[in-house]
């Protein structure tokens, strides 16, 4: 008999992903976890070693799909691209199946209680969830959409914090439409645009000649002029 396993690991992956999301790292049990895999306690051990192990292919597994999503999102220019990444991690009207909330936000606040390995895993996909941020924000300056004295580290941050609200909001009870608003309200953060740059003026002096339909006074002689 083959020694590979006899299951599908994307599919206990996934199973084991919704425990760990809704109830957190440290409230879920091997008992949870088994059972919503579908799997034996000798098998979990053997192919992720231990609930740690787990956690961390779970949690990598998550931070990848939530980067992915976010890549995916384009739009014709960068402030647009970014307003659009908002709106994708936007509630959905009606019931969803998933658990509320961000996964790698939950981890984060479960920091102390997470080996390790497990902290890096949450660091890496927080930062990972910034990079796409700053990139954005890069490209806008290389493009003229932001002037190059723009502050993309401290952007990068704020608007960072704004998406993981989002994601985590709906839970004290945020609205679709209150969301929205707050985009709307974040987004104002983004800066203006660069200012042209104003014409400069020519150094020559205005000809005193008369301009079309301008009527000038004769100009008196002076003292030393031929008055003849």
């Amino acid at each position: 008999m083959s020694g590979k396993p006899q299951f599908d690991d994307n599919a206990v992956i996934s199973s084991a992903m919704e425990i760990f999301w809704r109830h957190g790292y440290a409230a879920s049990s091997i008992d949870q976890l088994t059972t919503a895999m579908g799997l034996s306690r000798s098998s979990m051990y053997k192919r992720f070693r231990d609930k740690d192990g787990l956690f961390q292919e779970v949690l990598s597994t998550y931070a990848e799909r939530v980067l992915k999503r976010m890549n995916a999102v384009q739009a014709s220019t960068k402030r647009q691209q970014l307003e659009a990444l908002f709106h994708e991690f936007l509630p959905r009207e009606g019931k969803t199946a998933r658990p509320p909330g961000c996964m790698l936000v939950r981890s984060c606040t479960e920091m102390a209680d997470l080996p390790p390995a497990s902290q890096a895993v949450a660091r890496e996909g927080v930062l990972g969830q910034r990079a796409i941020l700053s990139k954005i924000l890069r490209d806008a300056v290389a493009s003229g959409e932001l002037a190059p004295s723009s502050d993309v580290a401290g952007l990068s941050w704020h608007f960072l914090g704004v998406l993981q609200a989002m994601m985590n909001l709906p839970q004290a009870g945020a609205t679709s439409g209150e969301l929205r608003r707050v985009v709307e309200l974040a987004m104002l953060a983004w800066p203006s645009a660069p200012a042209a740059a104003a014409p400069q003026r020519s150094g020559k002096r205005r000809s005193s000649s008369a301009r079309p339909g301008e009527v000038r006074m004769p100009r008196r002689a002076g003292r030393n002029e031929d008055r003849s």
